[in-house]
Parts: structure tokens; C-alpha cells; sequence
């Protein structure tokens, strides 16, 4: 399967949790996803809050707040494996479906959580080369090798110590020269 195939197929899904562990979830995902190298499959997991004023000893104090305590939203290419890592880890009791058949989430339902983001317009393309223009890599050029829409990155070979090097860099940290 290609990248752009697996990102066409990647959907939101949301996911329940014991209350309260939230945040555990998250961490135990992320590691799970780079221990067993499932970037590619599992691309984002997240938490929604949302900016509260509170009232606290007559003071007004800026607090974000969970928007959906005991669940985490997950934007995923759902198969077998990534079903399996997501589901029987720590704190999950399930995703929000059916039965134990998930159900990902419609655009018009993450429009408002802001996870929905806008077409993405690249001016460079593989072979071209380019300049790095931000980022500990600042003025360092390099060949366009490998372009990941799903994470906005693009990696570049540079040459480093007499080698051909990748490195990653985000997409608005490259100019074409």
C-alpha cells in the first residue's frame, strides 16, 4: 500500500477511556505506535480542550478543559493491527461504535474540534532542490527525496561528513532554490 493510499484511508475515531486517563492513553499509544514503527498507520492522537475562564479566590483564571472527558481521538488507518495496539491499551474500554465495529468520525464533526486542515499546496516536488529556511537546519540545501503529506514533512539527503544524509524537515521550512 502506498503512502498516499494509506493517508486517503486514514479517519478519526474516537476512543473511550477510563476517566481521567486520558493523557495515560495517550502517552501508552504514542509509544506503542514508535516502539512498533506504525507512524505510517497511526498518525495523530489527541486530546481536545478548550479555553475556560474560572473563577478562583475572586480571580478570573484561564484553564483549558478536557472537551470530552474519557475519550481520545485518534486519526488512523483502521486494520487488523492498528485496531489491535489501540484497543488492549491501558485504559481503553473501547471505540465508539456499534457493537466492537468503530465508526470514524465525519468531517462535518471534527470541523469544529479543528483537526479537519486545509488543503496543503507544496511548490517543490521529488529531485527538486531546495533550501532549508528555519529550524536547526537553517541555510543548509539538499534533494527533495520523499514527500509525507499525512505529517507535512519532506525529507531532504544532504550531504553530511562525505555521506548522503535524510533528514526531515516541515513543509514551511523549505524554499525551493
Amino acid at each position: 500500500m502506498s503512502e498516499a493510499q494509506e493517508f486517503s484511508e486514514a479517519q478519526w475515531y474516537a476512543v473511550h477511556t477510563y476517566s481521567g486517563y486520558e493523557n495515560k492513553v495517550k502517552a501508552n499509544i504514542e509509544k506503542t505506535i514508535e516502539n512498533r514503527h506504525l507512524e505510517d498507520l497511526i498518525l495523530e492522537v489527541r486530546i481536545p480542550l478548550q479555553d475556560v475562564v474560572e473563577m478562583k479566590n475572586g480571580k478570573s483564571v484561564n484553564v483549558q478543559r478536557k472537551m470530552f472527558p474519557g475519550y481520545v481521538l485518534i486519526n488512523m488507518v483502521l486494520n487488523d493491527d492498528t485496531w489491535y495496539v489501540v484497543r488492549n491499551t491501558r485504559g481503553v474500554t473501547g471505540f465508539v461504535g456499534p457493537g466492537s465495529k468503530p465508526v470514524p468520525l465525519t468531517d462535518s464533526e471534527m470541523l469544529p474540534l479543528g483537526t479537519t486542515d486545509p488543503e496543503v499546496h507544496i511548490d517543490f516536488k521529488l529531485g527538486d532542490t531546495v533550501v532549508v529556511t528555519g529550524g536547526a537546519w537553517v541555510n543548509t540545501t539538499g534533494v527533495v527525496s520523499e514527500i509525507n503529506m499525512a505529517k507535512k514533512t519532506v525529507i531532504i539527503d544532504v550531504e553530511l561528513f562525505g555521506r548522503k544524509t535524510p533528514i526531515d524537515i516541515r513543509f514551511e521550512d523549505v524554499k525551493v532554490l
